[in-house]
């Protein structure tokens, strides 16, 4: 018998790695375009899937934007309908229309159209196929614009979609391990003209940035900017966890000192709701700047303001109104939403939609 290819190797343990332990029995659903690195995914659970008692089934999703996209949807669903998957189907989805450029479009088109998908079969979770490569460009890109912790600790192994689990289990894993592994599965990937078109900036990323710097700084600048990511994304968890206890938690009846409250000092921040309603301009200023930004921004998309429109602006704008007080007006939000000062307290107003 033939050795086990090492890249096949690393991509099932991946694979095995994030399915054990999995809840729930439906079936594991690959997202999968085609390319080496959702190939490479959806080969390695179709093995790995069914010894750890899953059934795998997978959903390619056409976006309609070039040429012979409706066939390459279906070449796909019939490669996974022999390789045992069940469902295995291709998924239309209308790209028109949508807010945001053509990527953000065709992003949010697509995961609709694979957590609906995934609600349709009932399935315990959702892989997709981002990759090590995949991380260091997103951490890049969230340099680049100027992004804050929550950006820059990229994509996170596992995250909630609407409801549905989903998993990106090869962030360990090099594209290049990922095409290894198909071609000693004789598995030839579609190549997305889409990567390599100068006109998305990932695609400028992925073919001018990341090269200059392995040359300059080494190939360990890919690894390096993926730890970087987990380190990141540990230390937003823990800020994100203290604002979500302000939050859920009754402001003090007396005012306290800023350590007390969760300040610079104080290991655990008091809360800051109001029984009249709002939030406490006194306990908001006495929490750690990390803390109170966090808690602004939860309050803000608690209020009714969408995640994809609530801006940094937005959230330094309340801030201001708890930091910077000059009797300024109203500070108004995405989805009409007004907040004002008054009586020490933060408080919404006008319509919320």
């Amino acid at each position: 018998m033939a050795a086990l290819a090492p890249s096949v190797a690393a991509v099932r343990l991946a694979v095995r790695r994030a399915l054990t332990g999995l809840a729930g029995d439906g079936p594991v659903l690959v997202a999968c375009s085609g390319g080496a690195d959702s190939l490479a995914l959806a080969a390695a659970t179709a093995f790995v899937a069914p010894r750890l008692g899953r059934r795998a089934g997978l959903v390619t999703v056409d976006h309609a934007l070039q040429a012979g996209s409706d066939q390459r949807a279906a070449a796909v669903a019939a490669w996974a309908a022999t390789a045992g998957f069940t469902p295995a189907e291709a998924v239309r989805v209308d790209v028109d229309g949508r807010p945001g450029g053509p990527e953000a479009a065709a992003r949010q088109a697509r995961y609709q159209a694979l957590v609906e998908a995934a609600r349709r079969h009932g399935a315990a979770a959702l892989l997709t196929g981002h990759t090590r490569d995949d991380q260091a460009e997103t951490v890049l890109l969230a340099l680049a614009r100027g992004a804050g912790p929550r950006g820059l600790a990229g994509m996170p192994p596992r995250r909630d979609l609407s409801g549905v689990p989903l998993l990106r289990p090869l962030l360990d894993v090099t594209r290049e391990q990922t095409r290894k592994a198909c071609a000693a599965l004789g598995l030839t990937p579609w190549e997305d003209p889409h990567n390599t078109d100068p006109s998305y900036a990932r695609a400028r990323v992925r073919a001018d940035v990341l090269p200059a710097l392995v040359r300059a700084l080494g190939p360990a600048v890919l690894d390096n900017l993926a730890r970087t990511a987990r380190l990141v994304a540990a230390d937003t968890a823990a800020l994100d966890a203290l604002a979500a206890d302000a939050l859920a938690a009754p402001a003090p009846a007396v005012p306290a000192d800023p350590a007390a409250v969760g300040g610079a000092r104080g290991p655990t921040p008091a809360g800051v709701r109001v029984p009249e309603g709002g939030l406490s301009v006194e306990a908001l200023a006495g929490l750690a700047p990390a803390v109170r930004t966090r808690v602004l921004h939860a309050w803000a998309r608690e209020l009714g303001a969408a995640p994809a429109a609530l801006s940094h602006r937005h959230v330094a704008a309340l801030d201001a109104l708890v930091t910077d007080w000059r009797g300024q007006g109203a500070t108004h939000l995405p989805g009409g939403i007004r907040v004002v000062r008054r009586a020490g307290r933060l408080t919404a107003a006008g319509p919320i939609a």
